[in-house]
């Protein structure tokens, strides 16, 4: 045989042997090329208006005990960290001077009330004998003799009662219900009325006082939404606390103060709440979060999990539209539970992309795959199983294209 004829035939076969592979593994076009992706359709909902702002617990009542009068304390009647009723002795001051002056105030008085009976003694015999030997005078001067001496009773009495309430006061109770605070003095130290220096706090905890700060502008606009009717008000507000451990706190809080005011500093104004503290796990100065529920509005709720946020900061989200990934800014007004509460970029029927999104582009082909949004947020397909779809390959249970480089490469590989 000629040797040529048989080259040519070697030839033929090496070439569609190399050829075969490289075939082989080039994707098909049309849906063999689209990628399988986890989706679910988009409802709209009413939806609670919850707002987050952070605040600080401020007591309920807090009392700085001062002594009224002066001397030295004899004795402290209470337990640090107690509580204590109004009314409760809490400190007591050396009383003996005080006690003094009352028992001198009640003799003063009992000086005067015989005084006055002299005098109204003397006024009626003048009365009596008047134009028989008493002169007109005289009975004139024995009237202003008694009014004197009613008038020096009037004081005395006076007297004796500023002595009984000095003497009272050197009994120090407390003025409200609370909790009293460690001693600012020891038994024989020398106290004045009045002084700047508390002799200790008395504070009511419960129920708590929570400050927050709300910009006027979102108050504003909160309005103009419940007049355009966007946004419904609830029958009750919603008012929970978050501590600052982050877990919520038992409690429900109730609105007592509105905004009244706008800090020209921070355009802000100052809202009061009040929640139960029966246990003491609020304390005052404590930086916390509320959580206002102030209505309900129609919106569409995408899971958090499904979005993303874009190098400036807007949120992203993809959609199905025929066949396609369309990524779409959503605007959003805060969270309800793992949702995000969205606004505008999505209408209500269209397919959003949950699972599946990671190294998606925009524009890429997909085939959607209707799955449920767990409670861990985790997809589930149909089946109840839960499943990742990061490529065609996963949803399809090929082996991936290869690409011509790679085939390239695995060619050569063969070969060797």
């Amino acid at each position: 045989m000629p040797i040529r004829p048989v080259l040519r035939t070697v030839a033929v076969f090496a070439a569609l042997s190399l050829a075969a592979p490289l075939t082989a593994q080039v994707p098909p076009s049309g849906a063999a090329q689209a990628r399988e992706v986890g989706v679910v359709t988009l409802e709209r909902a009413q939806v609670p208006y919850q707002v987050t702002l952070p605040g600080r617990s401020v007591a309920f009542d807090e009392v700085a005990v001062r002594p009224r009068v002066s001397g030295m304390i004899s004795e402290i009647a209470y337990e640090p960290g107690r509580n204590v009723a109004a009314g409760d002795l809490l400190f007591r001051i050396e009383g003996d001077t005080y006690a003094a002056d009352v028992a001198a105030a009640e003799a003063d008085l009992e000086g005067a009330r015989a005084a006055l009976q002299s005098a109204e003694a003397t006024l009626s015999r003048y009365q009596r004998l008047s134009g028989t030997g008493v002169a007109a005078t005289e009975v004139e001067t024995a009237e202003v003799s008694v009014a004197q001496a009613r008038a020096t009773v009037s004081a005395a009495e006076a007297a004796l009662d500023l002595a009984r309430l000095e003497l009272d006061r050197t009994t120090i109770t407390s003025p409200i219900d609370g909790i009293v605070a460690l001693p600012e003095v020891s038994v024989g130290d020398l106290v004045t009325a009045n002084q700047t220096d508390a002799l200790t706090t008395v504070t009511r905890i419960d129920p708590i006082y929570v400050d927050v700060q709300e910009s006027i502008r979102r108050i504003q606009e909160v309005r103009a939404r419940f007049e355009a009717g966007t946004l419904m008000p609830g029958e009750v507000r919603d008012v929970t606390l978050e501590l600052e451990t982050g877990t919520r706190y038992d409690g429900q809080g109730s609105f007592v103060s509105p905004p009244i005011s706008v800090s020209t500093t921070t355009g802000t104004s100052a809202i009061r709440f009040s929640f139960p503290n029966p246990d003491r796990r609020i304390l005052p100065g404590q930086f916390l979060r509320v959580h206002i529920s102030v209505g309900t509005a129609q919106a569409i709720l995408v899971p958090q999990g499904a979005t993303s946020r874009a190098g400036d900061g807007s949120l992203t989200a993809f959609v199905v539209t025929e066949g396609v990934a369309e990524e779409r800014m959503l605007t959003e007004e805060g969270t309800f539970g793992n949702d995000w509460v969205v606004t505008e970029g999505v209408t209500e029927g269209e397919t959003l992309v949950v699972d599946g999104l990671r190294n998606l582009m925009a524009g890429a082909e997909v085939r959607p795959v209707p799955v449920a949004i767990s409670e861990e947020g985790v997809a589930v397909r149909a089946d109840g199983q839960s499943e990742s779809f990061t490529s065609p390959a996963a949803a399809s249970g090929d082996s991936p294209p290869v690409a011509s480089g790679d085939a390239s490469g695995d060619a050569s590989g063969d070969e060797g």
